[in-house]
């Protein structure tokens, strides 16, 4: 995933936010800012994206978003409960009505249980279930798992505020 279409995913995610009147947060880990970045470089962003949170580390999850350290002692970092965390807690945390969250396991390394190329994404609204899923993007290497799961996310926030 090129910057252009990162940019054109942040655009279009960035439009219908704008569209609905909603405002945006993103917390991430294994994307390091990227999809806040990639937002930030559209003109206009201050009016949607609220905050972003880069929660690498499991103390700055708990920390940062008020993730519950039992739950990723029960489940791991990359999971689907954290990220649902993760997207909640972003929400708390500002004054957003649109959240997602990324957490996985960009690479090298992994594992049997949970293999490198794994990510798990959350998207929270305000008065609406929080709706997770995980994306195996594969041994891709880490900066092509990075931006694959950036760009996903923009998607996700696309679609949350159209739904």
């Amino acid at each position: 995933m090129s910057a252009p279409d990162l940019a054109a995913l942040a655009a279009r995610a960035l439009a219908a936010a704008q569209a609905a009147e909603l405002s945006v947060a993103a917390a991430e880990s294994c994307t390091g800012g990227m999809v806040c970045a990639a937002l930030t470089e559209i003109p206009g962003a201050s009016r949607t994206l609220d905050r972003g949170f880069v929660t690498y580390s499991n103390a700055a999850k708990t920390e940062m978003l008020g993730v519950p350290a039992a739950l990723i002692a029960a489940h791991g970092a990359v999971s689907e409960q954290v990220a649902a965390a993760m997207a909640e807690g972003a929400l708390t945390h500002s004054r957003a009505d649109l959240a997602v969250a990324i957490t996985g396991i960009a690479g090298p390394g992994g594992s049997e249980f949970k293999p490198e190329g794994r990510v798990c994404f959350a998207l929270a609204r305000r008065g609406a279930p929080t709706r997770t899923l995980t994306e195996e993007f594969g041994p891709l290497g880490r900066a092509r798992v990075r931006a694959a799961a950036a760009a996903r996310a923009l998607e996700l926030l696309e679609a949350g505020a159209r739904s």
